[in-house]
């Protein structure tokens, strides 16, 4: 799940050196941490939120597939 949202965040950004992706597993549910560069961060959120709602869009139906629950949180 690390490397899904590393790849597509990397696609987005103008600084792909800068995109720090950090995952803290838990029993049932793992956090996705996606930090990116202050000026890239519109890019990722994207217009009323739409392109982060998508990642958590792909992100959750990836989780699905291994019987896992994945919740994406960008850090300013």
């Amino acid at each position: 799940m690390k490397d899904l949202i590393a790849y597509i965040a990397k696609a987005l950004v103008d600084k792909p050196e800068e995109v720090v992706v950090t995952e803290i597993e838990g029993e049932q549910t793992s956090v996705i941490e996606l930090k990116v560069a202050k000026e890239d961060l519109g890019k990722v959120i994207g217009k009323q939120g739409r392109t982060a709602r998508a990642m958590r869009t792909i992100l959750s139906a990836a989780s699905t597939k291994i019987n896992k629950r994945s919740v994406l949180e960008i850090i300013e």
